[in-house]
């Protein structure tokens, strides 16, 4: 992870300028990774573990019970090998991490309580740094009013930003444009939204 808390600060203090400027709810969720992806380190073990005896047994005399100890010995291995973190998310289909990388931000969206302001405008911008995954979901008032193509230009800009290594930089830069366009469309009212505690958030 490579956010301070100084950094967190800084992130939870432009999501609050930018939210001052409109009506409008915004939260960022930092995740390290959207899933542990236990099962996966489980699988490509048990398989690489079922066909290491083939080789033994056409091409070697070595006897049953040796050929069953070095399976053992090689699914333990690998196993061990493919759980460390970097490895067991590279071992992942792309499709399989964008889609539960999507589902955790549903979630996200969800848990931070985004659809409960009146205009339905609460945006919640989700990172997940494993699956190298950023998305912008909108509720229901601003989707109608922000063309994707707005949200999605925030998001290349986002990941231009953080491919430079600047986290916390790029997460301010990215926020503050949400609340450029949240501010065109839901200029601030008195008690039009419940403020929130909260609003960046390291999960």
């Amino acid at each position: 992870m490579t956010i301070s808390h100084d950094d967190a600060a800084r992130i939870e203090a432009a999501i609050r300028a930018a939210q001052s400027r409109s009506s409008g709810q915004i939260v960022c969720v930092l995740a390290r990774a959207s899933s542990n992806y236990e099962t996966l380190p489980l699988m490509w073990s048990a398989l690489i573990a079922l066909l290491a005896p083939w080789p033994l047994l056409i091409f070697t005399e070595v006897s049953a019970e040796r050929i069953y100890l070095i399976q053992l010995t090689i699914f333990f291995v690998a196993i061990l090998l493919f759980s460390l973190p970097g490895l067991r998310s590279l071992l992942t289909p792309a499709r399989v991490r964008r889609a539960n990388a999507h589902r955790a931000a549903l979630e996200q969206f969800a848990l931070r309580g985004l659809t409960r302001s009146a205009e339905r405008n609460g945006v919640l911008l989700y990172v997940s740094l494993a699956e190298r995954f950023a998305r912008v979901i909108a509720d229901e008032g601003a989707a109608k009013v922000i063309h994707q193509r707005d949200w999605q230009g925030l998001i290349d800009q986002l990941r231009i930003d953080m491919k430079r290594g600047a986290n916390a930089d790029a997460l301010i830069a990215a926020v503050t444009r949400c609340g450029d366009l949240l501010a065109q469309h839901f200029p601030p009212r008195d008690g039009a939204s419940q403020p929130l505690l909260h609003r960046f958030h390291i999960v």
